[in-house]
């Protein structure tokens, strides 16, 4: 019996949203260029990411944006690698990125490139300003240009190579393509205005000496595009008609329209919104890495990542991501979202679309004395209450059986609607059953319970019309499957993890109770044949997948997200 719950949903959901739903600032702005006839009604986005980490929940929103854009208005979106520094950037990393696009369900088609296809061009428009005398060679090094740009408040002051002859300029940077210069010595900077009040205007610098291996263009060059001098220009290539960015270029666009227009060429629209900031969660790149590098967790795809191979390996859904990014919105303010929102939308997703079986995560066992020794029977378990095409399943039930640690208490409360001797519940799609011992070790603990069962409550009623006020789940002892469950909390102890005392940095609010791993759990049986990464609901406990690291005889479950307390109650 195929036990996997469908992986998709009725697409008229997000349809019926989509009508109702207002206009974001940027889908008005390209509206009013489409009834303008700018772009001769063209809408051509892109999603332009550095291949020197893997994508996180905020690249997830820019690729919907942009993806999404495209697919609004019957245009195009590109897959493009800014990928302009070799010494961080690997292969792994392009994989993983393409990877990622395609599980969150968007196509680039034949649209794949990368900065560096156009390095050749690049390297004639450099030229082509040098020879304008509107770029030079500086002989600065990275500490000097810095000082000499001055402060938010103070102008800067020309670098002594500022005037150089256009012949020379251009000599210095012919050497500096054949190598002849050590790293560092000497960059290529455009000349715009060292006194503006915007820094990046600066004379910022366009080319810089790295001597390094380049993943897909080798040995072929020892200088590279700055990313403010490659990104600009890469769009004008691609004939990008709206060049949506996050708040923090927004300081580099002045810089870019200079570049387009300094050297005469197509000129994109850039947008910028507000990037996603989540709370229990550090949305840098940089950061990321040196978890991983570290050993703070156990890869870029570790289920505490904020990282989408993270999220995915947890057991979220492309439809839930793509649901919170909607509900997210688009705008021009900075703020931090709570992440109850990301887990909202997956608890929604997956309550429509996740099968109920039973696990019990603390097992303690239970001998049903009454029952007949041998005897097996199958009970009818219904997959999904949200959904009645999902069907039924049936469930093993004997003599002995686990049921939560949890849901047993000696000297329990008027309100504990549980197990305790003498007390009755309904066990889940089986019988009434009746605690009347419990045996302890010598240590005092807990082992094992001996009940009686009501063989007229089969299906969960009583005959005579009695209530019981408890149901717990189950899983039958002789067929149970062995499992290990692995439970994540946030990876962070604090809402904001740069929130730190004194000389902390940002790691000490690292939760060390982000991962609790349980090796002898009990699931039913129809869980051996689950595949990795589809969600399953167990009763009462949470949302859980498969993990990777599963094997034969060895599952290895996620808890992706916990239940709300309204839908933990077993009805």
């Amino acid at each position: 019996m195929n036990t996997a719950p469908p992986n998709s949903v009725d697409d008229q959901v997000g349809d019926s949203r989509e009508e109702k739903r207002t206009l974001n600032f940027i889908e008005q702005i390209i509206e009013d260029d489409l009834k303008s006839g700018k772009w001769d009604g063209q809408v051509h986005t892109r999603f332009p990411p550095e291949p020197n980490g893997y994508l996180h929940i905020g690249h997830a929103k820019s690729i919907c944006l942009n993806f999404g854009l495209a697919e609004r208005y019957n245009g195009s979106c590109n897959l493009r690698f800014d990928d302009t520094n070799p010494t961080k950037e690997e292969q792994e990393y392009v994989d993983s990125i393409k990877e990622d696009v395609r599980w969150l369900g968007f196509d680039w088609e034949d649209r794949e490139f990368f900065a560096s296809d156009y390095f050749d061009q690049l390297y004639d428009w450099a030229v082509q300003l040098i020879s304008d005398g509107k770029a030079y060679v500086c002989d600065l090094d990275g500490d000097q240009i810095r000082e000499y740009r001055g402060t938010l408040t103070e102008p800067g002051k020309d670098s002594p190579n500022r005037n150089r002859s256009v012949e020379e300029n251009l000599a210095l940077f012919q050497k500096m393509r054949d190598g002849e210069f050590p790293d560092g010595s000497r960059t290529l900077r455009a000349k715009i205005d060292m006194a503006s009040s915007n820094v990046n205007l600066r004379d910022p610098v366009m080319y810089r000496i790295l001597k390094a291996h380049h993943h897909r263009t080798g040995d072929k060059w020892c200088i590279y595009p700055m990313y403010d001098y490659a990104h600009g220009q890469s769009d004008a290539l691609e004939k990008i008609t709206h060049s949506i960015c996050t708040l923090e270029f927004e300081n580099h666009r002045p810089l870019y329209d200079w570049f387009c227009e300094a050297l005469g060429i197509h000129h994109p629209q850039q947008i910028e919104f507000s990037r996603l900031n989540l709370t229990y969660m550090v949305m840098s790149k940089r950061r990321l890495l040196e978890l991983v590098k570290e050993g703070r967790v156990n890869g870029w795809d570790d289920p505490r990542m904020p990282t989408i191979s993270g999220l995915r390996r947890r057991g979220y859904t492309p439809e839930a991501v793509r649901e919170f990014c909607r509900r997210v919105g688009v705008t021009k303010f900075d703020g931090v979202t709570d992440i109850v929102q990301l887990e909202n939308a997956l608890r929604e997703d997956l309550n429509e679309r996740a099968y109920r079986v039973m696990a019990v995560l603390r097992p303690l066992k239970v001998v049903i004395e009454n029952y007949p020794e041998g005897q097996v029977e199958e009970l009818e378990a219904v997959n999904n209450p949200q959904d009645e095409s999902a069907g039924t399943r049936t469930v093993p039930f004997a003599r002995e059986i686990y049921i939560e640690r949890e849901d047993y208490m000696d000297d329990a409360p008027k309100k504990f609607f549980r197990l305790s001797v003498g007390r009755e519940v309904r066990l889940r799609y089986a019988y009434f059953v009746t605690c009347t011992k419990v045996i302890k070790d010598e240590s005092g603990e807990v082992v094992e319970l001996r009940c009686t069962y009501d063989p007229e409550t089969k299906g969960g009623n009583a005959p005579d019309g009695r209530k019981v006020k408890g149901t717990i789940h189950w899983v039958s002892a002789q067929h149970a499957a062995n499992a290990e469950v692995r439970l994540y909390d946030h990876l962070f102890a604090k809402e904001d993890p740069d929130d730190v005392e004194g000389d902390a940095d940002w790691r000490s609010n690292l939760n060390p109770n982000s991962l609790e791993t349980l090796t002898d759990c009990k699931l039913e049986p129809s869980l051996a044949d689950a595949a990795v990464g589809v969600g399953y609901q167990f009763e009462r406990t949470g949302y859980f997948c498969l993990d990777k690291d599963s094997k034969l005889g060895k599952l290895v479950f996620n808890r992706a997200v916990s239940l709300r307390d309204t839908w933990a109650k077993v009805k």
